[in-house]
């Protein structure tokens, strides 16, 4: 069976004249309710990680600091948040959930979290919407476990797993790999083991065909035993952040190469929602919804 994570608190709680668009991690499981993709019986409620397991990745002093709610201006703004202590727990949900679905993906092949994707959380502090880095989390807890051995992080979204690649810079059973706009955030790219930077406008027929070279050729050198998938959908042509040319089916044959790449050689996937920022929120849902549907298919 497919295991979701998901929580209520996932679509809170931010201003609603926020930019990001939250109301995405409610729409997302009703779409998938409401069409018969899930059922209930898919979805769980992650619960809050402890602190050993969040200073296990990011600096206990920046974790405290969260907590206390006494990160500096410039520090708040960077994360584009407006900092909470509902927003902290949030984020502690979230890591838990993709720590779960990892779990999961061990024994069903593929787990999915609707939250997560939070890549651009370094070890000692946050950005771009990412306050911890849940990739990391749930790696570190496999790693840690002995439950994994060699980690394949697959990020692509259109904005570079900056985060990711600080944290697992000096890690060799991790292997960060980051297909992004060249252009766009983080303006300052961090050093990941193999970075695709892709020009503006890129295409569905240019980008599968350079996932495809890429994606292959990392998987036969690393020989991953788990692979964490950051299936950001802001690759949308009609992405308000993006800039890249993608169609909603160019989106799905990508999250169709990664997850029928996973199932034939038998290495369990976790997949994570990251970001989009579409106009029109449906586009965003039926993007995300894509990646379920394409799960059902492939595994069950």
């Amino acid at each position: 069976m497919l295991k979701i994570a998901w929580s209520e608190i996932y679509a809170h709680p931010l201003p609603k004249n926020h930019r990001f668009p939250m109301e995405k991690y409610n729409l997302l499981p009703e779409q998938l309710l409401y069409e018969g993709t899930v059922n209930q019986d898919n979805f769980f409620a992650p619960e809050s990680l402890t602190d050993t397991e969040v200073v296990r990745t990011h600096d206990p002093v920046y974790w405290q600091k969260l907590k206390d709610q006494t990160l500096t201006r410039q520090e708040e703004r960077r994360t584009g948040f407006p900092l909470s202590n509902e927003l902290v727990a949030r984020e502690i949900l979230i890591m838990d959930g993709s720590v779960k679905c990892a779990q999961y993906a061990l024994t069903n092949g593929v787990a999915m979290n609707v939250a997560g994707g939070t890549h651009h959380a370094f070890t000692d502090r946050g950005e771009g919407f990412c306050l911890l880095n849940d990739i990391a989390i749930a790696a570190h807890h496999l790693l840690d476990k002995g439950l994994a051995y060699k980690i394949l992080v697959v990020d692509l979204d259109v904005h570079q797993g900056n985060g990711t690649a600080e944290i697992f810079a000096n890690e060799d059973r991790v292997f960060t790999f980051s297909m992004h706009g060249k252009s766009n955030y983080p303006m300052h790219k961090e050093q990941s083991d193999l970075d695709i930077g892709l020009l503006d406008g890129t295409d569905d027929e240019t980008y599968l065909k350079t996932l495809d070279r890429h994606l292959n050729e990392v998987f036969d050198h690393f020989e991953p035993d788990f692979i964490c998938f950051q299936s950001g959908v802001d690759v949308l042509a009609t992405d308000k952040l993006g800039r890249l040319g993608m169609s909603l089916d160019g989106c799905k044959k990508r999250d169709r190469m990664v997850l029928e790449l996973c199932h034939r050689n038998k290495v369990p996937v976790m997949a994570c929602m990251g970001g989009g920022y579409s106009e029109k929120i449906a586009h965003i849902v039926e993007a995300h919804a894509n990646t379920y549907r394409l799960a059902q298919e492939i595994y069950f």
